[in-house]
């Protein structure tokens, strides 16, 4: 997919996962599911009364039960029709020849479900009656109901899911059903504060413009069709959504028109208040029994803060629970649409491809295991990939064990390294930031989310006078870093608001050679390769629920934290870190001038402002990384 308009519906071919990878294999699959499997289409009763439409796949052979693998989701169960059959079942086609009985569920107000669709319906932790809902409790009542209603079940029951279902397979692991005794969640939302659309309240503009112009749109009754998708005027994102589209406020007035209930609510809701920590799933992800299987990739555009977090949360609120975690080289949810070797310019390896080795030797066994005793394989805690030696490794425990702390300074003049800076005064760099030229996120023409941006060539911004770079010597040996790292900088400003962007980039040497996928015109000699990267909304420094200005001139501290990697920096390689003030248009444009609500701001508030970067011995800037020892 090459624009993000085609993320909402990649996410819908996703969800019923029409991934075959040719046309021969894909009518094969086609063909099995119908010598083998029969559909019947449900309407399953919820407490309240209201139902929710419901699709199941049940083996046609009678000669043994099977266990129910079971899928909720808000983009569609399609095809609809008791005579129209998917053209694959399960996370991939080994599992229906394997023979599962698969459910797909419309979940509730999303298409042919009854009831009101509310974005990442929050938990209800004290429910006053027995008819109150969420969902927790329409998971509970579907699978409660299919036990009980569908013939040939083993009583035994998985969830999977990625990114919006991924989410519904972690809120089925609170106050589970007793027959639900494995899930897995994949890229699943866990915060969309920090997931998705806000980082440290940094707005992610093209993708959120793009999913709720379709996905947000209120819908009255039942439907089928997925709804207009937005038609943009340019394909150059960057003009559209500078020139054209100018501040945020100018959404409802040229785009929604006040269409979109959802973004009506960001609006009013700038700040991490009451309306966000209700849809924070992480604090509820307690007393889990389930068997856990969390899926997530390195170069996750959308949730690698929900994978990582998620499991994080499992592991920690509830001590002994089989929790266990994968991270690979995948974009978001790469591993069920593409077979992983490679994202962008950058190859990862293809013997076996990552998604064929997650799929066949880690995914498969886990629920073959729980559901049906064919416990063939033991599982390690967690499964990771190490990128740049593109292996993949095992751990009893992430982060591991051999693991130590370390701090790599900036220093003025673009060193970074390991020492303390000595300096005690008057050092720093600064540059200017300039709302109406704001440093671009890619090199390529797009008015997307592109996911390749994450793994992108840095080198198109190497060279602007407002992108800091430091870099060490080239590396004499391996370095590998792992788990998360922590961002420090000592920074001053001339305005009264600023956005912090920090990039950590594998700068490869003059002399790399070419990926054998790499197209024409395309050098890895040089490549400045974005290994992970995170912005900080100033105003949020100090806490996510009371933004606050900078004071113009004065010294103050920004800290935030880079999410997880497990990278070796090779021999002959060095360590880049980029620091920028604005990463457009994936980033709206911060004013510059402390406003009470961003997404009101007038033209007028944009302004030009100088940024410094301190690098002194009792207030250095730094990134604490864990280095892991051979």
């Amino acid at each position: 997919m090459k624009t993000l308009y085609c993320v909402l519906i990649s996410l819908f071919f996703l969800t019923n996962f029409l991934s075959a990878q040719d046309a021969g294999r894909g009518n094969e699959d086609s063909l099995f599911i119908i010598d083998n499997y029969d559909k019947y289409e449900y309407r399953i009763p919820m407490r309240d009364g209201v139902t929710l439409f419901t699709v199941v796949y049940s083996p046609k052979d009678k000669n043994e039960k099977y266990p129910i693998l079971f899928l909720r989701t808000p983009y569609s169960v399609a095809p609809y029709g008791e005579e129209k059959m998917k053209t694959s079942l399960g996370p991939s086609m080994k599992y229906a020849r394997e023979k599962f009985i698969f459910v797909y569920q419309d979940v509730r107000g999303r298409f042919m479900s009854e009831g009101k669709f509310e974005n990442v319906r929050p938990y209800k932790p004290n429910k006053k009656n027995k008819s109150e809902t969420d969902e927790t409790t329409d998971t509970y009542d579907a699978i409660d109901w299919l036990i009980k209603n569908v013939p040939g079940n083993n009583g035994k029951v998985g969830m999977w899911g990625i990114s919006y279902p991924g989410f519904y397979a972690s809120m089925g692991l609170i106050n589970a059903h007793p027959a639900l005794v494995a899930a897995s969640p994949q890229a699943p939302i866990a915060d969309w504060f920090r997931d998705d659309f806000f980082h440290y309240g940094a707005f992610f503009l093209p993708h959120a413009f793009n999913f709720f112009y379709v996905f947000g749109r209120e819908r009255h009754g039942l439907f089928t069709d997925w709804g207009q998708r937005f038609t943009f005027p340019t394909k150059d994102g960057y003009n559209f959504y500078l020139n054209e589209l100018g501040p945020l406020k100018n959404i409802n007035i040229k785009y929604y028109h006040d269409s979109i209930p959802f973004w009506n609510d960001i609006i009013n809701h700038p700040d991490f208040d009451y309306f966000w920590r209700a849809r924070n799933i992480l604090p509820r992800l307690q007393g889990v029994k389930p068997s856990v299987l969390v899926t997530g990739g390195w170069y996750d555009a959308e949730d690698l803060y929900g994978t990582l977090k998620t499991y994080q949360a499992i592991e920690v609120q509830n001590p002994g629970t089989d929790n266990h975690l994968v991270m690979g080289p995948w974009y978001h949810g790469g591993w069920g649409r593409s077979d992983g070797s490679k994202l962008g310019n950058v190859f990862f390896g293809d013997s076996p491809p990552p998604s064929e080795f997650y799929l066949d030797s880690v995914e498969f066994p886990f629920f073959a295991c729980r559901l049906k005793g064919k416990c063939n394989v033991n599982l390690a805690e967690a499964y990771l990939f190490e990128t740049g030696t593109n292996r993949w490794r095992k751990f009893n425990q992430w982060p591991p064990v051999n693991m130590v702390r370390q701090n790599m300074y900036l220093h003025k003049g673009g060193i970074l390294d390991f020492n303390e800076p000595s300096e005690i005064s008057d050092s720093f760099d600064e540059f200017i930031s300039d709302p109406a030229n704001p440093v671009p996120y890619t090199d390529s023409i797009s008015n997307v989310m592109r996911k390749e941006y994450m793994t992108d060539d840095q080198r198109f911004t190497s060279n602007r006078p407002d992108v800091l770079s430091y870099k060490t010597g080239y590396l004499e040996e391996n370095v590998t870093l792992a788990g998360n790292m922590r961002v420090t900088l000592y920074v001053s400003v001339t305005g009264t608001d600023a956005d912090w962007i920090v990039k950590l980039i594998d700068l490869y040497p003059d002399s790399a050679a070419n990926f054998k996928h790499n197209p024409p015109g395309v050098k890895m000699g040089g490549y400045q390769q974005m290994v992970r990267s995170e912005v900080m909304r100033g105003r949020f420094r100090n806490s996510l629920e009371k933004p606050e200005p900078f004071k113009p001139g004065e010294l103050t501290k920004v800290c935030f934290e880079l999410q997880d990697v497990l990278h070796a920096f090779k021999k002959g390689h060095r360590i880049m870190v980029q620091v920028q003030s604005a990463w457009f248009p994936l980033v709206d444009r911060n004013p510059q001038k402390y406003v009470i609500n961003i997404f009101k701001a007038d033209e007028e508030d944009f302004i030009k402002a100088t940024h410094r970067v301190y690098y002194l011995k009792d207030k250095p800037s730094f990134l604490e990384v864990g280095v892991v020892k051979p």
